[in-house]
């Protein structure tokens, strides 16, 4: 697929279509890698964006109880 480069304000850019952006998840931000003479556009994850409202909202509901006892009672934690 062929790109024009277009002018935005003093820098140059390219368009990306609607299907692309879609395709790839393509939202806010891409990563840029330069390889062997390509240029590589990468979409930028952030897997666990959302975490720590999610955590909080757990923790309200009371959902962020153990499900099983770190310590076991047979445990042993004297050395030697």
């Amino acid at each position: 697929m062929e790109l024009s480069v277009i002018n935005i304000g003093n820098s140059k850019g390219i368009r990306l279509s609607k299907t692309i952006l879609e395709k790839y998840n393509i939202s806010d931000k891409i990563e840029r890698i330069l390889e062997k003479g390509y240029i590589i556009l990468k979409p930028k994850t952030e897997p666990r964006k959302g975490w720590e409202k999610a955590f909080k909202k757990m923790h309200e509901n009371g959902d962020d109880q153990l499900l099983m006892a770190d310590v076991f009672e047979d445990e042993n934690f004297d050395e030697g």
